[in-house]
């Protein structure tokens, strides 16, 4: 199957993923928590069909549209994890009119617009800062949610659900401990948010977390009430360096063709640049380069597949369709020109967006959804 690949193809160890998703579905069920796993990572129904076999019914996207694509597909119960987009709203309800549709909101204007425009009933959750301060309402600002799930309760067509948040802060943390810290910290912050709402009556909210870091690495769920890690179905680089995955749990791989080589550098040029690989980047020691930018970590095929990742090799520059990948003399000795090397992204669920299929070790041709 490799003597095929002549440009940059995204492999996928399928029974990885499902060894992934069954491992992630017994530790929510440990924790009686339920798992709405997010989908933004593989973005394909013929994926979304293994989760569905092992008994997920509800699922989190990032787009009205991703939402559309996997309602088409047998899916009944969505969360769109991201601010509602108001001028959507003819998408969101033909939506609402035919599944179990989950909202998110953070602001009085997008409530009140739903409101009055929403045809159908929704459920709504509000989204909750707990210190990645990319958006939400900052977890100690309790008049303000109080007052949003007071405007929410007087909507007729929408349901009050709960607070949800996501720790992508935990991303920058460089040790489990770390991680173990951040989701502490985090569940200790909704908690007390849930608590104000109690104090306010409300009753009945549920706190919803999702980072695949935390997911991975704590296990115990208890005092939460939904996970939705999505990034664990594939792992990649910086989940390894993290310590969120073992090197064999990551299911995907970048096949990229050596097209030169440079021995006064030490080294090989692919063809795998940023439209394959994404600019993602993550800082990692090498030796003996020292601390370095890397966009992708190295290994070379095996088998159907690849093998064990090369330590002291890495992706160290990356333009449009060019990657410069930096070697050890040994290495550069016994690749060659026209060989493959096995690109381990940085960030699997940018990669998986770019490349827009996947081919698994046996062969099978995977498409990802069509959102335009």
């Amino acid at each position: 199957m490799l003597n095929n690949i002549v440009k940059p193809t995204l492999l996928l160890n399928k029974a990885r993923a499902i060894h992934n998703i069954e491992t992630m579905i017994s530790k929510a069920a440990r924790s009686g928590v339920r798992f709405r796993p997010h989908f933004k990572t593989h973005q394909s129904a013929a994926i979304g069909d293994w989760f569905q076999e092992r008994g997920v019914a509800a699922i989190t996207v990032s787009s009205v549209d991703m939402a559309r694509y996997f309602a088409n597909h047998g899916w009944q119960d969505i969360t769109i994890a991201f601010p509602v987009n108001v001028r959507e709203i003819d998408k969101i309800n033909a939506l609402a009119k035919t599944i179990t549709l989950n909202l998110l909101a953070e602001s009085e204007e997008s409530v009140h617009f739903l409101g009055s425009r929403l045809m159908h009933p929704a459920k709504l959750w509000i989204k909750i800062d707990t210190g990645y301060h990319r958006t939400g309402l900052s977890w100690d600002h309790g008049e303000k949610i109080a007052a949003l799930a007071g405007t929410i309760a007087q909507e007729k067509r929408l349901t009050f659900q709960g607070l949800l948040t996501h720790s992508g802060h935990s991303y920058r943390a460089r040790s489990q401990q770390q991680v173990r810290e951040i989701y502490a910290d985090t569940i200790a912050k909704m908690q007390a948010t849930r608590e104000g709402l109690r104090q306010a009556g409300f009753t009945g909210v549920e706190i919803s977390i999702g980072d695949t870091p935390s997911c991975s690495i704590v296990e115990n769920f208890s005092g939460v009430d939904e996970i939705r890690p999505g990034n664990f179905v594939f792992y990649d680089a910086t989940q390894l360096a993290i310590g969120s995955c073992l090197v064999g749990q990551i299911a995907v791989a970048v096949a990229c063709p050596v097209v030169a080589k440079h021995q006064e550098r030490q080294e090989l040029i692919i063809y795998g640049g940023a439209v394959h690989l994404s600019k993602d980047v993550l800082v990692q020691s090498f030796e003996p380069w020292g601390e370095k930018p890397t966009y992708g970590a190295i290994a070379l095929p095996e088998g159907s597949g690849w093998g064990p990742i090369l330590s002291n090799a890495y992706v160290a520059g990356i333009s449009q369709e060019h990657g410069v990948v930096k070697v050890l003399q040994e290495d550069f000795d016994r690749i060659n020109v026209g060989d493959l090397l096995m690109v381990i992204p940085v960030h699997s669920c940018l990669t998986a967006h770019l490349l827009r299929k996947y081919v698994t070790l046996e062969g099978e041709v995977l498409e990802l959804a069509n959102l335009s």
